[in-house]
């Protein structure tokens, strides 16, 4: 069909998101700076808390120069919080009465320091804790309020739906908080332990942050509480052990481990499977003695306690249930273990800790100094490290004070000085082939069973099979301590690692998994700029089909490198929130300069095509291209489209986008120097393009013109000469991209015989 559109106004806007991680950069204070018009503005926040915790709106924020208006502010927390006290832990929504962001960012969440002396606790454990599981960044912020300085806070990402598809490949699942609105008694918290009653019994002592939840919550207490053995088809174990080495390397009681069992998360991903997420840090390090019994919720440790804490705590409590079936089965109380030992000695043997406190402290002393509204001393912050101070009932501990005598203890134990297995190498067979068996061999001492752990997506859990020492599966001869595996290389890049153990101890290769594993690909996967959007279609496109017969939307992507590129573990969107809406199947290539079509057509039927479950509107949409969280490899924002009009990069690749006279579908938009879009008295339109039996040539001017046509070889396959119009048949000629010239103008067209 003819086309007649103006390019003059219409623009493509492109957005190009950033997510980097400036705004919780450790090494660099944040500044934010508030401004409310009513100069009562603590007394609103006050009232507000008190009340529903409904936002105050705040006139403006700046953060960092960058100045947001209209900004939703409210008090947060519980005993950090108090409406006598100058300095108290705040909530800010950027987009609570207007859509905005900073750097993708709509919450803050900054914590006033309470009855933390060293004032790092916080941002220091989750410094830690981010090694070895999936937790909010944290860093520091100088806040100040209607130009009073009101002191050093700690400024931790929140864990909301962003957080979660951000992490978990999507942000719609049953999202849980384990947070109690009334005082848990000794026998009935947010410990997961299944209650009496229906929905309602738990109310009190969780909030639910998805859409729904209240009985899938139900089913999985029942599951935590009842059938511990199968808990691994409903949770993540490996994060829920890692949560509980944490908690009892760190003494970090304000948590599930504690007395009220709270301060978690648990987001349902994609696979089905809960994913624990460790929150509120302040009181780690022993700022919180609350461990808690079946008999007594407040029983308050001592220093020396805290020191030696066994690992076993709460093994045999009903009333923390997920302890209980942790430790209570062989596998996973190894794993506990060996996932306890790894962090004390990478951490704390180590003294990276003291490395990494030292910093921080450096980094924020000056703004500490001139926080009058801290809740300790300037000179107890300097000491904080190794001096304990009085917060009323009880002490808290100086972190190395805590910690080197937990080290001593803990190195003390039977789980730590027994004889555990050394994994010395992990080896493949050869380099790998999609689809095709490959073989692994791990040498290992001192062990009775090794598993071999893998998966071939980051949005997959692990998988575990046993590996041998028989002499049967490529592991040379039975009894050498070299045991071996075999399995089929099913995606481009495979994610795994060996666990070994004997009847004692465990060990990992390599320890911090399986939040780290070893990798192997076949092929690399791409970096931004190699593989980019190059053209879509979104509305009425009359031209080319499906395999289903159907005209839909359509999306171009070009590896514009001269090698091949895996898309495996990369994903296609149309949601920011959700940029894990469409997965490339394992096996998708590009192959060097190629192109791949994409259908928008929402369709889920198996073809020999890629479908992914969007359509995109018309209107104004986005695309995005990432690793599905935060790793965007390109990204397109655009307004309203005109009918069978795509939208390209000319040049391939690297041009801007604009819109293309004639969708060039799967093949280039257009060459160096070609002028496609200009339509004058020099130039010529082409139509129908692409074209399967003939085109028409048109020109505006009435003199003779010359025609010349060439195939990709530069072979020329016609030539004619016309005035202002003219058709040329193409019947016979190979499918495929041609040249025309007429006279000093070149455009492309597509026959499709």
């Amino acid at each position: 069909m003819l086309r007649y559109f103006k390019l003059l106004g219409l623009l493509i806007l492109l957005n190009f998101k950033s997510y980097g991680q400036s705004f919780y950069n450790t090494n660099a204070i944040q500044k934010i700076e508030l401004h409310f018009n009513d100069p009562k503005w603590d007394y609103m926040l006050d009232t507000a808390k008190l009340g529903k915790e409904g936002y105050v709106m705040a006139q403006w924020v700046k953060i960092n120069g960058i100045q947001y208006d209209s900004i939703g502010v409210r008090y947060k927390g519980n005993s950090s919080y108090d409406s006598t006290r100058l300095k108290n832990p705040i909530h800010i929504e950027l987009d609570a009465y207007k859509d905005q962001n900073h750097q993708g960012y709509q919450d803050i969440k900054l914590s006033n320091c309470y009855q933390d002396p060293s004032m790092l606790r916080e941002v220091l454990a989750y410094k830690i804790l981010k090694d070895y599981m999936h937790c909010p960044d944290a860093n520091f912020a100088q806040v100040y309020i209607n130009n009073t300085y009101m002191g050093v806070y700690s400024n931790t990402e929140s864990i909301n739906k962003a957080f979660c598809g951000n992490h978990f490949f999507s942000q719609d699942g049953t999202f849980i908080k384990g947070n109690p609105s009334i005082t848990p008694s000794s026998n009935t918290k947010c410990n997961l332990k299944q209650l009496n009653g229906d929905s309602s019994a738990y109310f009190n002592f969780y909030e639910i942050k998805s859409d729904y939840g209240w009985k899938q919550l139900e089913i999985l207490c029942d599951s935590v509480t009842n059938h511990p053995n199968t808990i691994e088809n409903v949770m993540d174990v490996d994060r829920a052990i890692w949560m509980l080495a944490f908690n009892n390397v760190l003494i970090n009681l304000d948590s599930y481990s504690g007395a009220f069992c709270q301060n978690f998360y648990l987001y349902k991903d994609r696979t089905k499977h809960y994913n624990p997420i460790v929150w509120d840090l302040n009181m780690s390090f022993g700022g919180f003695p609350f461990l808690g019994n079946s008999n007594s919720s407040l029983a308050s440790l001592t220093i020396p306690n805290m020191q030696n804490l066994p690992v076993s705590i709460h093994s045999s409590d009903v009333y923390w249930p997920l302890i209980k079936a942790i430790y209570n089965n062989p596998l996973y109380k190894r794993m506990l273990v060996a996932h306890t030992r790894t962090m004390l000695n990478e951490v704390f043997v180590s003294n990276n800790y003291i490395t990494d406190y030292n910093q921080l402290k450096a980094l924020v002393d000056t703004a500490v100094l001139s926080d009058t509204r801290k809740f300790f001393t300037y000179t107890q912050f300097q000491n904080a490290l190794n001096t304990n101070y009085s917060v009323g009932s009880y002490s808290v501990p100086g972190i190395q004070t805590l910690m080197s005598g937990r080290i001593s203890y803990l190195q003390s134990t039977a789980d730590f000085t027994v004889t555990t297995p050394t994994i010395t190498a992990v080896n493949n067979s050869a380099s790998p082939v999609l689809n095709t068996a490959l073989t692994f061999t791990s040498n290992v001492a001192n062990a009775s069973t090794v598993y071999f752990g893998y998966r071939f997506s980051l949005a997959d859990k692990f998988k575990r099979i046993l590996m041998y020492d028989d002499g049967a599966h490529s592991d040379g001869t039975a009894g050498d301590n070299v045991y071996g595996t075999s399995i089929a290389m099913s995606g481009n890049q495979l994610q795994y690692y060996v666990y070994a153990e004997n009847a004692n101890a465990g060990i990992f290769s390599p320890e911090r998994a399986e939040h780290e594993f070893h990798e192997l690909k076949i092929l690399q996967n791409p970096l931004p700029g190699q593989i980019v959007i190059n053209e879509f279609l979104s509305k009425n496109n009359d031209d080319v089909k499906n395999e289903f017969n159907l005209l839909e939307d359509w999306i171009e992507l070009h590896n514009t490198t001269n090698t091949p590129l895996s898309l495996s573990n990369y994903y296609l969107s149309d949601e920011n929130k959700d940029k894990a809406k469409f997965a490339f199947p394992n096996n998708t290539v590009i192959q060097p300069n190629g192109f791949l079509i994409v259908w928008a057509d929402n369709v889920s039927l198996t073809g020999n095509q890629l479908h992914a479950p969007f359509k995109l509107n018309e209107d104004g949409d986005r695309i995005i291209l990432s690793n599905g969280l935060r790793s965007v490899l390109d990204s397109v924002s655009f307004g309203n489209q005109t009918s069978d009009v795509s939208v390209g990069r000319c040049p391939d690749g690297i041009g801007n986008f604009t819109f293309l006279q004639y969708p060039s579908y799967a093949l280039s938009n257009c060459a160096v120097g070609v002028n496609e879009y200009s339509y004058d008295s020099s130039d010529f339109m082409m139509y129908p393009n692409p074209a399967n039996s003939y085109f028409n040539l048109r020109t505006q001017s009435y003199t003779k013109q010359n025609i010349e046509i060439t195939n990709t070889l530069g072979q020329v396959v016609y030539k004619n000469t016309f005035e202002s119009t003219l058709t040329v048949p193409v019947n016979g000629w190979q499918s495929g991209l041609y040249l025309v010239k007429c006279n000093n103008s070149t455009k492309k067209i597509i026959i499709t015989n």
